[in-house]
């Protein structure tokens, strides 16, 4: 057998892992690969601090790192071949084979023409290697390198490098990223993490391993930046918000610091459960992290400052207004107003006056709440109850008496309701900064299920009719309409009285009996023991959150108005199941006996000896979770995996670049196959099924132009992330059987994502274009219809026209047949006169003679 000789090329440089230090914020753009640590340091970088209220100095521009160690991805070595065992073909290495190259690398896999062409496994002596395609000694397409120390990455290889769509995950580092690649390097669309929680990650935009246009970074202590980038530094517009400090800035950034306009906003903290936000907000000109140049500061109080700033202090020409609307306008140095005498004896005068004035002891009675029938209320301001439509069913006598009890019966159980009010309206939100949130009617409906109101004779729909039939009729079933305290509470004194009112109907008082007993059976002992699967995870419910303004546009598509006043619209079980036929949802899964127990599932029919009635009506929170039920159902694990490797196929697919003739045409025994380029170390995440395409497609998704690189952690989440071991959270069977409900969580989000992205969504749409078309249709069938119409009266009329022209024609005819004969009478008599004047002429001559010879004959006599 002859074998190829050719020299060995040398690597460009061996592995080198140098950790970067802590300060550093990344790569630079002069780097060709991102390497392992690389990676390791972005994730240690630190973290911008948020805008101090104080004139102290705010943010710092990061230091300039120095660059790191970088070695280029080694050229494919051209060496000798030291065997080969295989399958030939005219002295070409043809088939599958095993060849062993000196120096210790090897080859397994398919030959063709004496190249390495096809599927095949590539190991390096020191241990890494490449599975996948090869096309004439080169690995393209789809491969597999995994690295001696763990690390993997699998997806698209174009000329031995990570170009296209790709996942790489580090074996000694919580590090994965999942994106595009080009040319070895992270460019395009990914995410990137930087902890085995996911606490800490990056999802937009990168050009050449740096992060660069648009992007959204969390940081592990849950701080976050969304906007533009620019060699790794937040630059251009964006916003950063800052849960531990209760600071948001939105505006101009440049070089990672805020400069130009922008408007920064500190959250003051609230007592839990409030309501109403305090917030020192200033809007106006930033240079290099601080307040400098003219803006505006908005106190919380009501005080406001507007003009020059210089170094986060008011210094120039400036106006402030107090809280009492009291002006002082002048000169400021340092904080503070230069002083002058007529100023501050009128602002002290003014101030004595507003102490002694009998306006503030006015102010203070106006704090005072008066209820329904205008008596003063033992409760807040924030609990005003609007009873009176209640209390107009009492004797006019007792109404007094009944809204004193009730209200005392609510003051009992005030600090429970305002705990459940809170919990369920903190249910599917981020934290908020100033640590207010306020009730939806989505939120409402799961405290009355998970209370167990729908238990009762009235469903949710008629609850909502109850409630709330005073507004306008599309307005009832709303889900983002948003309850304050004092409504939440009314509600609830109003459900009590038309739920157990027959049970009290000879007690007084009438209203607190009922209110009570509603405590006691529902509100007690369920409030806040979440059920159903919107709520049943904060991560799922985030993410099913995304589709619920869809869902609630199709929900509002197939409602029809209800028979009863208001008339509303409302979805019923029957037409929720004629909607998945009609969307050729219903499967060999989702079968109609299925949807049915979904519905018993989500609690919006009960489980009876005759069944489900489908005549019930089903309010939006019933509507959605009963899809989301179906999606579980619906998409099964064998599809993930099918429509898995078909979307895998697709992002992996590219045209091959064309090669010179000469070197693809080469022969392996005359000449040696090139080695496959070894990856640099920093090539990315290891392949799991259908988890790693769930964390792409459902943990964080990439939002429309989403950016670069990372900001530096501060030092307590550095230390958080140093101390962080995989190695001891396995270990903890906490944090195993935590691992094994996240999976499980990600399974769902997938299958909830698949089945609305894919088929719900797409069915609807669908849909939607038919009824589009069918209007057309029937416009065009309604215009041709009427066309014809008119076609036809025209030609009616032209035949009427027609046929009276006829008749016309034929009294005609038959007028000149019956004047015919006469004319023929007529012609004969002329022909006899004329013929009898013709004779007489003749005989007219003869006449004349006859006479004379009488005459002749009589004078003879």
């Amino acid at each position: 057998m002859t074998k190829g000789k050719k020299k060995d090329a040398k690597k460009d440089g061996k592995k080198v892992a140098v950790e970067k230090s802590e300060e550093s914020l990344g790569t630079t753009t002069d780097s060709s690969l991102t390497t392992l640590t690389d990676l390791w340091s972005e994730s240690l970088s630190e973290e911008i601090p948020a805008i101090p209220e104080a004139p102290d100095k705010e943010v710092e521009e990061p230091p300039v790192q120095p660059v790191p160690l970088i070695h280029e991805e080694p050229v494919l070595a051209q060496v000798i071949i030291k065997s080969y065992e295989g399958e030939q073909v005219d002295e070409l290495y043809e088939g599958e084979g095993f060849i062993c190259f000196e120096g210790g690398n090897t080859y397994k896999g398919l030959f063709s023409e004496g190249c390495m062409n096809g599927e095949g496994t590539y190991t390096w002596a020191d241990g890494v290697k490449y599975e996948g395609t090869f096309v004439k000694n080169v690995p393209m397409h789809n491969g597999r390198y995994t690295w001696n120390d763990g690390s993997v990455y699998e997806g698209s290889i174009q000329g031995g490098l990570r170009h296209g769509y790709g996942v790489f995950r580090s074996g000694t580092h919580p590090i994965s990223y999942i994106g595009y690649w080009c040319n070895g390097k992270r460019h395009g669309k990914g995410n990137i993490y930087y902890d085995q929680e996911q606490t800490s990650w990056y999802s937009g935009d990168w050009v050449n391993n740096v992060r660069e246009g648009w992007g959204f970074r969390r940081y592990r202590s849950g701080n976050t930046y969304f906007g533009q980038w620019k060699k790794n530094l937040q630059h251009g517009r964006g916003k950063m918000t800052w849960l531990t400090d209760n600071q948001e800035y939105e505006g101009q950034w440049e070089c990672g610091v805020q400069h130009g306009s922008g408007m920064h906003t500190c959250f003051l903290k609230r007592m839990e459960m409030s309501q109403y936000p305090l917030q020192n907000k200033y809007v106006g000109d930033f240079v290099k992290g601080e307040r400098h140049g003219r803006g505006t500061f908005l106190y919380a109080d009501g005080a406001m400052y507007s003009g020059e700033w210089v170094h986060n202090k008011k210094h120039g020409k400036g106006i402030f207004v107090f809280k009492n609307g009291h002006r002082l306008e002048g000169e400021f140095v340092n904080d503070h107003l230069v002083e002058y005498p007529a100023h501050q004896g009128s602002a002290m005068k003014a101030k004595n006056r507003r102490a002694t004035s009998p306006r503030r002891r006015f102010c203070i009675k106006r704090t005072t709440v008066t209820n329904a029938l205008g008596k003063t209320s033992v409760l807040g301001s924030d609990t005003y109850l609007d009873l009176l439509s209640l209390l107009v069913l009492f004797p006019e006598e007792d109404r007094e008496e009944e809204m004193q009890q009730v209200e005392l019966a609510v003051l009992r159980h005030i600090s429970k309701l305002k705990k459940a009010y809170y919990f369920y309206s903190t249910l599917g939100y981020a934290p908020s900064p100033e640590g207010t949130y306020t009730l939806t009617m989505l939120q409402f409906w799961r405290f009355l299920k998970d209370c167990k109101f729908h238990l009762s004779s009235v469903t949710l729909a008629e609850m909502d009719r109850l409630l709330r039939g005073d507004k306008p009729p599309k307005d009832i079933h709303d889900p983002s309409d948003r309850l304050l305290f004092r409504t939440f509470v009314s509600y609830l004194v109003h459900l009590a009285f038309h739920i157990y009112h027959e049970e009290y109907k000879d007690e007084v008082p009438h209203l607190q009996k009922c209110f009570l007993e509603m405590m006691s059976r529902n509100v007690l002992p369920s409030a806040s023991c979440v059920q159903g699967i919107l709520y049943s995870d904060e991560e799922f419910t985030s993410f099913a959150m995304r589709y619920c303004e869809k869902c609630w546009e199709i929900y509002g598509d197939f409602c029809r108005p209800c028979p009863r006043p208001p008339f509303e619209p409302t979805v019923k079980l029957r037409q929720f199941l004629w909607m998945l036929d009609d969307l050729k949802l219903l499967s060999e899964q989702l079968t109609a006996p299925r949807v049915l127990g979904i519905f018993v599932k989500v609690g919006v029919s009960l489980p009876g000896i005759h069944g489900v009635n489908l005549e019930l009506e089903m309010v939006f929170l019933e509507f959605f979770e009963a899809l989301l039920e179906c999606a579980l159902v619906h998409v099964t694990e064998d599809m993930i995996l099918k429509e898995e490797a078909q979307s895998n196929q697709k992002r992996s697919s590219f045209e091959s670049k064309d090669f010179s003739k000469e070197t693809s045409a080469v022969s392996l025994t005359e000449h040696s196959p090139p080695q496959p380029p070894r990856p640099c170390e920093d090539t990315k995440p290891a392949h799991q099924p259908f988890l790693l395409v769930s964390e792409t497609l459902l943990s964080f998704p990439i939002t429309p132009g989403e950016s670069k690189d990372d900001v530096s952690l501060p030092s307590k989440d550095i230390k958080e992330e140093q101390d962080s071991c995989p190695e001891k959270e396995l270990i903890d069977e906490a944090k195993g059987d935590k691992d094994e409900q996240r999976e499980l969580f990600s399974f769902w989000m997938y299958q909830v994502e698949t089945f609305f992205t894919t088929k719900f969504f797409p069915a609807f749409e669908h849909e939607i274009a038919l009824r589009d078309k069918m209007k057309e249709k029937n416009k065009q069938d309604a215009e041709l219809a009427g066309l014809r119409k008119i076609q036809a009266e025209e030609l009616e009329r032209l035949t009427a026209e027609k046929e009276v022209e006829d008749a016309i024609k034929q009294e005609a005819a038959a007028l000149q047949g019956s004047v015919k004969p006469r004319k023929r009478d007529v012609s004969s008599w002329e022909k006899l006169v004329s013929s009898r004047e013709v004779q007489l002429k003749k005989e007219a001559p003869k006449r004349e003679h006859s006479p004379k010879k009488r005459g002749s004959q009589g004078s003879r006599a």
